[in-house]
Formats: structure tokens, sequence, C-alpha cells
């Protein structure tokens, strides 16, 4: 059973409820009707009925609850929430209010704060700063967590890495440039999120340039400094670096670049020095490698919201829904 229909099944087995801010998007309605039909999860599609008549034309979204942000009986109570979170930041009810009757990925987050939804997914046509943005205002980031980071689940097919070709790669969304503080809490959340979604032991590999001081630079300091950092302030963590990343997933290579390293060659999760390295890793990965790539997915929000790539299909809705909703599972 390939990786995405097993989250299908954690997810009908504990359906949870997810928003859907995007009304004024078709691929919404295509993904919805599946999700509904399948059974994958609870929906709340947010939008005027003139926005869900336009847009929904030809899709049966029989089950779905809709929300109108101007005409809603829970309305109130989503201000004086928003207030309450944010009214030393100068919001007050006038601001709030227009706030989300302008911009339905804040209504979604309040709904989710108040107890209404347990996630929500947007980005198919906001970019990500307008999905991490109120979700990082009004949800917050987890107890302990300092940052949000972003992973894709990797699906690399006919493969003999990682856990047969399932991976973790992270920062690939948010973070330009983390901290080795940043870094080594990415490996910590990175590793939650492998073994919750994957259902087997993280191994986390710190990747770089140069393995075990192969070679001298700041970034390969900077790495590690990260992964003693880890393994000092999350002990139950199994981590290693810095790692090449042939060390990192190739057990011949990892032996003979880090021998007695307890990750090198079996790496699953692998945490990149920087977004630009992510980035570019993950595409290669995907395009080459004909990958799976699922995300991204933010990680370390209090409860749990989801970006969307501006060019996804329907089918990428439907799967990052099914995500959120065994992430929220997971919350509980």
């Amino acid at each position: 059973m390939a990786f995405i229909d097993k989250i299908f099944e954690k997810a009908k087995a504990d359906k949870k409820t997810i928003v859907l801010p995007e009304s004024m998007d078709e691929r919404t309605y295509a993904a919805a009707e599946k999700i509904l039909k399948e059974g994958i999860a609870n929906l709340i599609i947010i939008g005027t009925p003139e926005e869900i008549a336009k847009n929904s034309a030809g899709y049966d979204i029989t089950g779905a609850t809709i929300v109108d942000p101007f005409n809603d009986p829970n309305k109130q109570k989503y201000i004086d929430k928003f207030v309450e979170l944010r009214g030393k930041k100068g919001v007050t009810p006038e601001i709030a209010k227009e706030q989300m009757e302008k911009d339905y990925m804040y209504y979604a987050c309040l709904m989710c704060k108040c107890g209404d939804a347990d996630g929500a997914v947007s980005g198919a046509c906001h970019s990500t700063a307008n999905t991490i943005r109120p979700a990082l205002q009004l949800l917050k980031t987890k107890p302990g967590i300092s940052s949000v980071s972003g992973f894709f689940l990797m699906e690399v097919p006919n493969c003999e890495y990682g856990e047969d070709g399932l991976f973790v790669f992270a920062d690939c969304a948010v973070n330009p440039e983390m901290t080795k503080e940043q870094m080594a809490e990415c490996a910590a959340v990175s590793a939650e999120s492998f073994e919750s979604l994957v259902g087997k032991q993280a191994k986390v590999a710190m990747l770089s340039f140069s393995s075990k001081g192969s070679a001298k630079a700041d970034s390969v300091t900077k790495v590690q400094e990260a992964t003693e950092l880890a393994k000092a302030n999350y002990p139950d963590l199994l981590v290693d670096g810095e790692l090449q990343l042939d060390a990192a997933i190739d057990m011949k290579t990892g032996q003979s670049k880090a021998p007695g390293s307890p990750v090198a060659g079996q790496a699953n999760t692998l945490i990149f020095p920087t977004l630009e390295a992510g980035n570019i890793g993950y595409k290669l990965v995907q395009r080459l490698a004909k990958a799976g790539a699922y995300g991204p997915v933010l990680q370390g929000l209090a409860l749990p919201v989801n970006d969307l790539s501006r060019g996804c299909f329907a089918e990428d809705i439907v799967g990052t829904v099914a995500i959120t909703a065994v992430q929220a599972q997971n919350a509980q």
C-alpha cells in the first residue's frame, strides 16, 4: 500500500474537521468532493453564497459545512477571540471583523482556536506567508517550540534507502537560514513528524557538504554545533551529523565516511542546512526520481495548518487534508 493510502486509512479511522478557506478556487471543490465521498475528513468551506455557487458548479459537496463569513451566527465569538489574542497589538473589534472578512484564513484559524475545527489547509491561490501569518498570530507555536518549519514527506519509488523509500526533508518551506538552535529544534520536530506519519523510528541526519570534519567552513561549524545541541536537548533523538547526503543514506559510504555513527547509512529524516538546499533537494528527487512529494507540511504550530503550492492539483489538496487530519489526531 502506498504511503498516501495509509494516511487516508488513518484519517478515516478517526475523522477530523478541516477548514478550507479558499472558496474562490475551483480546485477546492474538486478536492472536497473526493474527501467527502471517501470519508477522509469532515469539511468546512468558508465563502459567501455567491462564491460557493460560482465556483462549486459541477461538484458534489453534499455534507460540507458552508460558513458565510459575513452572516455566520458564530462570528461574534471569533471576533472576541481575535481581540483577546491580538488586542495588545492594536486589534479592535472593527479591525478584527474587517480582517476576517477580507482574509478567510484568519476566519479559519479562529475556528480552530475556538475548537470548532481541528485544522486548516490553504495556499492554492495564496502565498505561503498568507497561510502562515494568521496561524502564527492566532494559533502560536506548540509549548516549548520557538519556530515553525516545513517538511516534505518524500516517497521514492523502488528505493532501497530511507524507510523503504520514505523520507522527511526539512526545512523546505519556511526559514531561509536557520540558527543552530532552530536547526536542532527542527531535527526534533521533524523526527516526531516522521514517526507520527510513517510509524517507524526516525533516524535524523544533519546534512552538510562535509562529513565529520572532512571540510572546514562556518556553515559546517553551524551544523556541527546544531547536532550537538540536538543531542543535548533531545536525548532520546537518534541524530548525527554533520553528514554528506551519501554518507547519510548509503550504508557502505556511511561506514567509510562516518564509522561508528548510529545514523550514517540509514537516515530517513534529512535536515538541510538552508532553505535553498532543502528546496532544491526535494525538487531534484521529485523530478528525477519521480518521487511523491507531500507538502509542504508545517510543523511546530499548536494546531495543524498546512500550506499548498499555488500550482497544486486537486489531488494534492486531498492528500494535504488527509495529512492535516492525521496531525490533528496526534495533537489530541
